[in-house]
């Protein structure tokens, strides 16, 4: 008795479309996964720009900076506390014992320890010294900023938390340690506010 005849392999043709198939399924889903994120990217801007315009509406004042320290503490760079707000320049009024002119930045939002390591190591590790034995020197900043596509103006006053390294010969390093908001929104003379809270 003959053994049944092996059914015949599948046709070219036939494996084809199966591959042809399976790769339609997988573009189907790299398409949705897309639309997915593209929808949720939509939906958190969406959220973003109505608390914005919730904030300006109930009057508050909604542009506070926080500093990342960087570069072992010769640097802070300053960021916004809301992501929705991009700085476009900023001006620095310091002490005047510790930097008599103004400094300016237009797009790279940052403090310099550079800035102001003359005049802190003249002032000496007495001047400055907060309430928990932390060196401060304030610091006025105007900014301006985009909010929801509109240039607004802020300007205020943070303290700038540094620290003076002692080295051999070639005087004390300042390194920043950090930034923190003293006073929103200051009106008027800048320096004298700056200056009075420096004393």
């Amino acid at each position: 008795m003959s053994e049944p005849a092996p059914p015949p392999p599948p046709s070219a043709s036939r494996q084809a479309w199966v591959t042809i198939g399976e790769a339609v399924g997988v573009l189907a889903l790299v398409v949705a996964g897309l639309s997915l994120w593209d929808a949720h990217q939509e939906r958190a801007k969406e959220d973003r720009d109505r608390a914005a315009a919730e904030r300006r509406a109930a009057g508050e004042a909604v542009f506070v900076m926080r500093g990342v320290v960087e570069a072992d503490g010769q640097r802070l760079r300053l960021e916004p506390v809301h992501a929705d707000e991009v700085i476009q320049s900023q001006t620095f009024v310091f002490p005047a014992k510790v930097r008599g002119d103004v400094v300016r930045t237009t797009g790279d939002a940052r403090i310099d320890a550079d800035w102001v390591t003359d005049g802190l190591r003249k002032s000496g590790p007495s001047a400055g010294r907060g309430d928990g034995g932390d060196l401060l020197v304030p610091v006025g900043v105007t900014t301006t900023y985009l909010a929801d596509g509109q240039a607004v103006s802020d300007q205020s006053i943070y303290l700038v938390g540094y620290r003076l390294r002692p080295r051999w010969l070639l005087g004390a390093k300042v390194e920043l340690e950090g930034l923190s908001l003293a006073r929103r929104g200051v009106a008027g003379d800048l320096r004298g506010k700056v200056e009075a809270m420096w004393r």
